[in-house]
């Protein structure tokens, strides 16, 4: 990977559109959703000046600068004849291109996500040695999460690759996204939703105070580790209290493992006595429980975590905020593996919220590399669907070995049809 550090410094008032540049900054400290991107319009060079920036590294080999601003003159486009080509050339064509946009997209939400993680990580590596700074970057991660991507309109939820780093990063950010996606749906206001996004990046903060093998609970722990092990909820209380955090995130961390009819702990208080918060992040903290286990053998499918959580958990959970859950994750989460009404496997990889029987899929398809897997829009495929869903392990070995069902799952979200996909994938 090339050494951005070794990028040029360029004024800030002497940057053009097509300049690619390099924010020093960290994610939290600006509005764009990536650090590095290409400068697309004459309004990200205002918003670049009013952050107070003297100068910003650029890379001009991957910049697109036209150095004379002589307007070329229009190419002469010959007549092309559509008949002359075939159908087959035109499917390939639009193949070619909606796998090239669901690569930008893609691309964009998993460069966002490992700017996310790192952000995340420098948190808690922050509040040992200085709580209040952590309160302070905690609180920026949660509102760049609302401001770079929870915005107006509606949002896929996108299943990831594994390259969230460890697992607690890759728990924590989960936990935090899907919790604000259920807080938008419930009408949460913003100060509600920033309360929520902290509560929910911190609900484990108390493990930094646990022993490394007791930080997540095994089926072989005896009694007093597993009481050494529930002990994080209340260790985490009292850091939380050090950095001063406000009373919203105090109680998401404080009630994160009780449960809506007293069976939780450490004090077995019922619905009536947990926060609103703290209902969502005990509901997405036992789904992602569920699907990233500790051991990667006995993980569940998003659908399968889903379908337990209903069947079995309906007291433990608020069941109006299940519901809720249950709808905004589809029917069909990102992670399941479907057969699709023409027989062919696929993989869900991005919900669609309007549709919930129409995700968005990655198919296996022999006849295309699987580097090429075609991602379909299954709303935009009136005459396919989805036939059922299946575990994993009862794919044919072709289609598991071409789809990869992970192991461990991390999701992002993206605005649907967002236009900075194209122009910051680079």
């Amino acid at each position: 990977m090339k050494d951005i550090s070794a990028d040029p410094l360029i004024d800030v008032s002497q940057l053009k559109v097509g300049m690619f540049i390099h924010l020093d900054l960290g994610w939290m400290a600006h509005p764009f959703p990536l650090s590095s991107f290409k400068l697309a319009s004459e309004e990200q060079l205002l918003i670049l000046r009013r952050l107070g920036l003297s100068q910003v590294r650029w890379s001009p080999g991957k910049s697109e600068l036209q150095m004379d601003a002589t307007p070329l003159p229009l190419p002469t486009v010959a007549a092309f004849d559509l008949s002359a080509v075939s159908s087959e050339e035109l499917a390939r064509e639009s193949h070619r291109r909606a796998l090239a946009a669901e690569r930008a997209a893609l691309q964009l939400c998993e460069r966002q996500h490992s700017e996310a993680a790192a952000a995340f990580r420098a948190v808690m590596e922050l509040v040992p040695k200085d709580p209040r700074s952590g309160r302070e970057q905690s609180t920026a991660l949660a509102a760049a999460l609302l401001d770079k991507m929870l915005i107006e309109g509606d949002l896929n939820i996108r299943l990831l690759n594994e390259g969230a780093g460890d697992r607690s990063t890759a728990h924590a950010l989960n936990v935090s996204i899907i919790s604000l996606l259920l807080g938008r749906a419930f009408g949460l206001n913003r100060d509600e939703m920033l309360d929520l996004g902290v509560g929910a990046l911190l609900h484990d903060v108390g493990k930094l105070a646990v022993v490394a093998r007791l930080r997540h609970r095994e089926d072989g722990f005896t009694g007093p580790e597993v009481q050494m092990y529930q002990q994080h909820v209340a260790k985490g209380v009292a850091i939380a209290q050090g950095m001063g955090l406000s009373p919203g995130p105090l109680l998401i961390i404080a009630q994160h493992h009780e449960n809506a009819d007293g069976s939780g702990f450490p004090q077995r208080i019922n619905m009536d006595k947990m926060s609103a918060g703290a209902r969502i992040v005990a509901l997405v903290n036992r789904f992602d429980g569920l699907c990233n286990p500790l051991l990667a053998s006995k993980a569940m499918t998003p659908h399968e975590a889903l379908s337990l959580m209903f069947a079995q958990g309906r007291n433990r959970f608020d069941a109006t905020m299940l519901n809720a859950f249950i709808r905004m994750m589809g029917v069909y989460p990102p992670g399941s593996a479907v057969q699709l009404t023409d027989d062919r496997y696929a993989l869900v990889v991005s919900v669609n919220s309007s549709r919930p029987l129409k995700p968005r899929v990655m198919v296996h398809d022999p006849k295309v590399p699987r580097e090429e897997a075609l991602v379909l829009s299954l709303e935009a495929q009136p005459d396919l669907g989805i036939r059922r869903s299946i575990k994993a392990q009862q794919l044919p070995r072709a289609a598991m070995d071409y789809l990869s069902p992970r192991a461990r799952v991390a999701y992002f979200f993206e605005p649907v049809g967002a236009g900075m996909a194209s122009e910051l994938a680079a």
